[in-house]
């Protein structure tokens, strides 16, 4: 067994260190290193060809934006069957190996296009690969997660997941530091490249962890990681559908996403009326991206395990509802550029920082079936699903009624309440689903 892997003694100073940040077990710290370096290495390559999708995008023209969205959410949904295919039919280190092998092939797929291509034939790879990229980022995370929730349980999810969520923060900072720094002396071909190796060192990490998670597992009900999972190819999405803990997890990231489109439509508004020149624009922006990382980091370094242990799902679920209620509240009364991109920076890293670990305990209760396949298609169809809702809902309320900021925030602050009964129903079961485990198997109902 490699040293990493093997469990450190309580005196470890790399423990006692680790400890003052959060409440980890000496046991757990290889499984939570090795966590780190996985999702670490994923937002590593994601951030790597983000600004490299992003130049395509803008040079398809903008007005081709809304297809490429739709684009996504169709290929979210085509992708979702072969996907609960492999879950059905292999081990867990096999597909998630396969899925992440799949995707590193592209890269690289269309890194050799684009290093061949014309500038006119560019113009369409690149919408192709916008697209592609979108639905990327979400599956390889969701992947990711899926893993994570299966290895880890919910009491130890309530420690750990804010901790494990900063190594993509990290690897989002990272990526981007590194394409920044690179791109005027490196062509995207060999970015790319670099992106697909980092793939490579995730496919490593899930074999490490495969090898630890029996030492971790302590529910009656887990099969063996090397068996496969099994069930039927649209199991997910009958579960996600029927289930009804599933559908208010589902009804969670849909309202989260609605009110994330709509309030990154009002802080465009703003931001457009505020900064004449480009230039000043895209500094902003940056800026606030620079205060959300740092914030975010911070918090899920030092304080994401402490409110999810001293608060428990329930009420630390509820906290960015709560917030979004409060906050479009804020800008329907004061709607300035302050209010909207204070609100925003905020709530970004709100949901990096706490809800976003949070909702991934809310997995650790489910059948390892669901914790795969149902996982993928809400992480996936139904966030994209939640971004085309928003984007056509804020343009009919804009447009149509010609609603303007006051309005379309109060609009924002009836969904966020909506929201928050959501969280806090959630909140409850996970609880219950939780301490039945102890017990027995659950299904989620």
């Amino acid at each position: 067994m490699a040293f990493a892997d093997a469990p450190p003694s309580p005196e470890s100073i790399f423990h006692r260190l680790l400890n003052k940040m959060i409440d980890v077990r000496p046991s757990e710290v290889p499984a939570l290193a090795w966590s780190w370096l996985y999702i670490f290495s994923l937002l590593s390559s994601y951030y790597i060809m983000r600004p490299i999708r992003d130049q395509m995008g803008v040079a398809g023209g903008v007005n081709n934006l809304q297809w490429l969205f739709t684009g996504t959410l169709v290929g979210m949904l085509l992708l979702n069957l072969p996907f609960s295919y492999l879950v059905k039919t292999f081990p867990r280190e096999k597909f998630i190996s396969i899925s992440y092998r799949f995707f590193s092939a592209n890269i690289l797929l269309f890194a050799l296009a684009l290093y061949a291509a014309t500038p006119e034939q560019t113009i369409w790879i690149g919408r192709v690969f916008f697209s592609w990229t979108s639905i990327f980022n979400l599956f390889v995370v969701s992947i990711f997660w899926q893993m994570i929730v299966d290895i880890f349980t919910s009491e130890q999810g309530k420690r750990l997941f804010g901790f494990i969520a900063a190594g993509a923060t990290l690897g989002a900072i990272s990526g981007s530091a590194f394409t920044v720094s690179t791109i005027e002396h490196m062509e995207p071909f060999y970015l790319m490249v670099g992106a697909a190796l980092m793939l490579e060192v995730a496919v490593f990490c899930v074999r490490r962890l495969s090898r630890l998670s029996a030492a971790l597992a302590s529910r009656p009900q887990l099969d063996l990681p090397q068996q496969p999972i099994g069930g039927t190819l649209l199991g997910g999405i009958r579960d996600a559908l029927s289930s009804g803990y599933l559908l208010n997890v589902s009804l969670f990231l849909l309202l989260y996403a609605v009110t994330s489109t709509f309030l990154y439509f009002q802080q465009a508004a703003v931001v457009s009326h505020s900064f004449e020149n480009r230039a000043a624009q895209t500094a902003f922006f940056a800026s606030v991206d620079l205060g959300v990382n740092i914030l975010t980091l911070a918090v899920q370094l030092f304080l994401t395990g402490r409110i999810l242990k001293r608060f428990g799902v329930e009420t630390t679920l509820s906290l960015l509802p709560l917030f979004s209620v409060f906050g479009f509240a804020i800008v329907a009364a004061l709607p300035t550029l302050s209010s909207v991109v204070g609100f925003q920076l905020f709530r970004r890293a709100g949901n990096f920082a706490i809800a976003r670990p949070t909702r991934e305990v809310l997995f650790t209760v489910l059948p390892r079936e669901d914790r795969y396949k149902a996982k993928s298609f809400i992480d996936t169809v139904v966030y994209r699903l939640g971004d085309q809702i928003g984007a056509w809902s804020f343009a009919l309320l804009s447009t149509f009624f010609n609603l303007g900021l006051t309005q379309v925030s109060i609009v924002a602050t009836v969904i966020s309440g909506i929201w928050l009964v959501n969280s806090l129903w959630l909140g409850r079961r996970q609880d219950s689903l939780a301490k039945q485990q102890d017990i027995e198997p659950t299904t989620p109902s």
